[in-house]
C-alpha cells in the first residue's frame, strides 16, 4: 500500500475540533488506537509484534536477533499538530516492507519497524520519551513521577495501558540488539525546498542542542479592577519580559531558538490579576554553551523584571539534549546509496529532535527527511507531497535492501 494509503487509514483518528490538526499524546486513548492500527497493520504483513518494557513497538521481519536494522518513528503528536510528523516515518516503514517484499528481497540481517512513545512529550513535558527510556539517558524513577496538566503521573498513565512501571527504564538487551537506526520524516523547515532541483529525499547531518526549561513567576492575585498599580504583585508583567527577551537574545544568535510557546497564569481569570504564571521556554543552538547562554539571558530579564514587580522566579530545566552529530559513516554511505549521476542527495542539519538523535549516543542512526514545502510544521498546515512520500519510501526502501544485505 501507498503512504498516502497508510496515512489515510489513520486520518480520523485524534482530529483536534478546537485547535484543527490532530492531538494525539501519549498513554491516551486516542494513541492507543493509533497503536492497535499499527499492530493489525504489522499482523497484516506477517511481522511478529511485541511491546517493549517502555512502551515502544517492535515489529520484526522474520526472527529477532543481534546487529538488526531498524526503522520507524513515532504516532504522537503535539497539541494541535499536523499529519506528517511521525506517522510518515510509520507509514513510510510500512511501505517500504511491501516494496521490498513485492520484488522477492529477503534480508540477510534482522529487520524491525519500530514505533517509539511519547516522542513529542505533549502530554509529560519530556520529549522522546519512549528512546530516552530504553536509553538510558532519562532516570526512571525523574520519569515516574512526570505529571501532565490534569496531575496523572507517568507511573499511573503507563499503568492504565498495561504496562509495568517498574519496569520502565533502560533496555539493554534491546539496545544490544540494534546494529543501526534509520529514521524517515518529513523535513520540519524548507531547506529542501530552496535548494535546486528541489529533492524529494534528503540525509540529516546533525541535530542542534536544545532543551525544555519551566519558568514559574509567583506574585499575588487580587482584583483586577479594583487593586491600585503599588499594590500590585503582577507575575504576568516579568513573564511578558521573559518573552520578549527570548526574541531580543536570538539577535545576535543567527543559528539559535528561542520560543515560548506555552504559558499558563493561575487562575486564569480575564478579570484576575495572576497569583502565578507558569510558561516553558524552548531554546536551541548548535552547541549546548550557546544553548545555555540563551536561556541565561532570558532567566536574568525575568529575575529583572520580577524584583522590580515584586515576585518570585524558579526555573527548572524539564529536558535537555547536546547537538547531535550522525554517525558519519552510516550517513555518508545513504547519501551515495540515493544519489545519482550528479553526486550524493543532499545532507542537511535540523533543529528538531527526534528519536534517532536520542539514540545516536547508544547506536548507530541516521534520518532521512522527505521535502516540505511549505516549512510549517507543528501545526494544522504542515505537509509533504504524496509523490514526494512515494520517493521517501522507495528510498527507505532502498537504504533497508542496502543495509540487510
Amino acid at each position: 500500500m501507498t503512504v498516502t494509503g497508510l496515512l489515510g487509514e489513520i486520518a480520523d483518528v485524534g482530529r483536534d475540533p478546537r485547535r484543527g490538526g490532530y492531538s494525539r499524546h501519549g498513554y491516551s486513548p486516542v494513541e492507543s488506537s493509533l497503536r492497535e492500527w499499527f499492530a493489525e497493520a504489522a499482523a497484516r504483513r506477517d511481522l511478529d509484534v511485541h511491546t517493549d518494557r517502555n512502551g515502544n513497538i517492535w515489529a520484526w521481519w522474520g526472527r529477532p536477533g543481534p546487529d538488526a536494522v531498524i526503522t520507524g518513528s513515532h504516532l504522537d503528536s503535539v497539541p494541535g499538530g499536523g499529519a506528517f510528523d511521525g506517522p510518515l516515518g510509520v507509514t513510510s516503514a510500512l511501505a517500504a516492507l511491501d516494496v521490498l517484499r513485492a520484488s522477492g528481497f529477503q534480508p540477510a540481517r534482522p529487520l524491525a519497524l519500530v514505533v517509539f512513545t511519547e516522542e513529542e512529550g505533549g502530554r509529560f513535558g519530556v520529549p522522546c520519551l519512549g528512546s530516552r527510556l530504553m536509553s538510558g539517558s532519562l532516570d526512571a524513577d525523574a520519569a515516574r513521577r512526570l505529571t501532565d496538566p490534569d496531575g496523572i503521573t507517568l507511573a499511573e498513565a503507563a499503568a492504565s495501558v498495561g504496562l509495568d512501571p517498574a519496569r520502565l527504564g533502560t533496555d539493554e538487551a534491546a539496545l544490544a540488539g540494534i546494529g543501526c537506526f534509520v529514521e524517515l520524516h518529513v523535513e520540519q523547515g524548507r531547506l529542501m525546498d530552496r535548494l535546486p532541483g528541489t529533492p524529494s529525499v534528503a540525509v540529516a547531518s546533525s541535530i542542534l542542542a536544545h532543551g525544555r526549561w519551566r519558568f514559574t513567576l509567583t506574585g499575588t492575585g487580587n482584583h483586577a479592577g479594583t487593586t491600585e498599580v503599588p499594590d500590585r504583585r503582577d507575575p504576568m508583567l516579568p513573564a511578558a519580559a521573559a518573552v520578549l527577551a527570548a526574541r531580543r537574545a536570538l539577535g545576535s544568535r543567527e543559528s539559535a531558538r528561542a520560543t515560548v510557546g506555552r504559558l499558563v497564569p493561575t487562575p486564569g481569570g480575564t478579570n484576575v490579576i495572576a497569583s502565578a504564571v507558569d510558561f516553558w521556554l524552548d531554546a536551541r543552538a548548535p552547541d549546548g554553551p550557546e544553548a545555555r547562554a540563551v536561556v541565561a539571558e532570558v532567566e536574568a530579564a525575568a529575575r529583572e523584571a520580577a524584583a522590580e514587580e515584586g515576585c518570585e522566579l524558579t526555573v527548572r530545566e524539564e529536558s535537555y539534549g547536546g547537538a547531535v552529530h550522525f554517525d558519519s559513516a552510516l550517513r555518508d554511505r545513504l547519501a551515495a546509496e540515493l544519489g545519482g549521476p550528479g553526486g550524493p542527495v543532499p545532507v542537511l542539519p535540523t533543529g528538531a529532535g527526534h528519536d534517532a538523535g536520542i539514540l545516536a549516543a547508544r547506536v548507530p542512526t541516521a534520518m532521512l527527511f522527505v521535502r516540505n514545502p511549505t516549512g510549517i510544521s507543528h501545526a494544522p498546515a504542515e505537509h509533504a507531497e504524496p509523490a514526494d512520500c512515494a520517493a521517501g519510501a522507495d528510498a527507505l526502501a532502498r537504504v533497508l535492501e542496502s543495509l540487510c544485505r
